[in-house]
């Protein structure tokens, strides 16, 4: 049985689904269709119920209740991962005078979108473009900030930036939970039987890839080509830990609290899809 599959070319997706898609493992006769993507273009995919399986933010994944269920394998959790805000250095914007400011986000449905509107309600000027352009776009004055994801966090400095801002210390600092990032969830048209299996598929990848850790595969470093080994193994490092495996209890608390936070910002016109009981396999 094939199904689709999209993730991201960020090194945290690769490191775990490596083994999966070139059936380093087992597979048990499933097979997959490959889509790497940008995390935003994955966010309004599942929007649209695309793929089989696919990575998203949880303010996507919450969006998409009628069409997706999460699964407990492969998602992105953890302390000090969450994204910075960012200005040019010299300049002398104040996080006072952010709601004047105009700042550059990876995508409306990102968690790094909602946690900008969490620590700063104020900030409502902001322009979507992809998390790889925001460095340059902020070094030259094209927006006034920017946030920033993935490995953004360790090149910001060379660029010329500086950090106004760690909006997930202001998340872990009022709401004592880890940071929920992103997570891995499955069409509900799949099979009950069959997103099961592909839940254990997952976390046997992410196994596998544990085991042979520190080493840094080619499929990795392909889909990297722009970073050093050192800020791909940062990358890794960061954002692929045991939630990653299994989200357990402190996990599933941390997205139940940023799921009611997530629907605090809500206009009261604006349709909430599915219930937070389906969010689960």
């Amino acid at each position: 049985m094939k199904l689709t599959l999209g993730f991201s070319p960020c090194p945290n997706d690769t490191f775990i689904f490596d083994a999966l898609v070139h059936q380093q493992i087992e597979t048990d006769g499933l097979s997959f269709d490959v889509v790497l993507e940008d995390v935003e273009t994955l966010n309004q995919w599942a929007l649209e119920g695309k793929l089989d399986i696919t990575k998203l933010s949880f303010p996507a994944l919450f969006r998409s209740l009628d069409n997706y269920t999460l699964l407990n394998a492969g998602s992105a959790l953890g302390k000090g991962v969450g994204p910075l805000l960012v200005r040019k250095k010299g300049t002398t914007i104040s996080s006072n005078e952010i709601k004047d400011q105009l700042i550059a986000i990876p995508g409306i449905n990102t968690t790094a979108n909602l946690l900008l509107s969490f620590a700063y309600p104020e900030a409502t000027r902001k322009q979507p473009m992809l998390f790889s352009e925001i460095e340059d776009t902020v070094v030259s004055g094209l927006a006034d900030m920017g946030v920033i994801i993935h490995e953004n966090r360790f090149t910001y400095q060379q660029k010329g930036l500086e950090k106004l801002a760690d909006l997930g210390d202001i998340w872990e600092q009022r709401m004592n939970t880890p940071i929920p990032l992103g997570g891995i969830a499955v069409n509900q048209s799949v099979k009950r039987s069959i997103a099961l299996k592909v839940q254990e598929l997952i976390r046997q990848s992410l196994e596998f890839a544990f085991a042979n850790y520190p080493q840094v595969s080619d499929y990795v470093k392909q889909h990297s080509q722009t970073m050093s080994e050192e800020v791909m193994r940062q990358h890794i490092q960061l954002y692929v830990n045991n939630y990653s495996l299994d989200l357990g209890e402190e996990g599933r608390k941390a997205i139940a609290v940023l799921h009611s936070v997530f629907k605090s910002t809500l206009e009261p016109n604006d349709p909430l899809p599915g219930q937070s009981e389906n969010l689960y396999l």
